[in-house]
């Protein structure tokens, strides 16, 4: 599964990232669920306000979910959750552990994404050995309540000629503009409340890939 998530990321697509107080009052599993059978391939479960335990149960259930969809499951920031769940890999941020002591918690298997938001961390990154970057936030957004301040499409365009990992572009990218994104060389594009805050999702999902077209 590695080495397909990796590709994954390499080409054009969508990145699903859980978020329930945008989800219209449905629970992440069942948002999860309409996000694959949207065709989506890669899930990431983001969520910082449950407890432990109900995070444990609820990302459990999505691990199920994502399995029988052949769908990768990326856990942000709680490695030790990943680990006991089995997902495909963890995501962390700059505040969050450093990439060398995760990878020895993780081993080589699970793949570690790393969220930048400057050519310096880009770079540092590639050093630190991580399998892919999120790129961003590329405009404003408010999903995340300690997000630095946009990067723009400059820091992107860095990123395509310059960095040779896979990379997540991520932050306020909404339908009017994934295909502005895209074509700056963006292929894995993630969107949060685009998705989960869409009444239909499968149909928000459709949309989302005909502009990537």
């Amino acid at each position: 599964m590695r080495q397909q998530v990796l590709s994954r990321l390499r080409e054009t697509g969508i990145y699903g990232i859980t978020a329930e107080e945008y989800s219209l009052g449905r629970s992440n599993i069942d948002v999860v669920k309409q996000m694959v059978q949207a065709g989506i391939k890669i899930i990431q479960y983001r969520e910082k306000e449950k407890k432990a335990r109900l995070r444990y149960e609820e990302c459990l259930r999505i691990r199920e979910i994502t399995r029988e969809a052949g769908a990768a499951l990326i856990v942000n920031d709680y490695v030790d959750m990943a680990l006991l769940i089995g997902a495909d890999g963890v995501h962390i941020g700059q505040d969050d552990l450093p990439p060398s002591g995760v990878r020895e918690l993780v081993g080589n298997e699970m793949i570690i994404g790393l969220s930048t938001h400057s050519p310096d961390q880009a770079q540092t990154a590639v050093r630190a050995g991580v399998d892919y970057i999120g790129v961003g936030p590329i405009f404003a957004t408010k999903t995340k309540k300690d997000v630095c301040n946009p990067v723009g499409l400059e820091y992107l365009e860095y990123v395509v000629r310059n960095i040779d990992l896979p990379f997540v572009a991520i932050g306020g990218i909404k339908e009017g503009n994934i295909a502005t994104v895209h074509s700056k060389g963006a292929a894995c594009i993630a969107l949060v409340t685009e998705i989960v805050g869409a009444k239909d999702i499968f149909a928000k999902v459709q949309s989302l890939k005909a502009a990537l077209i």
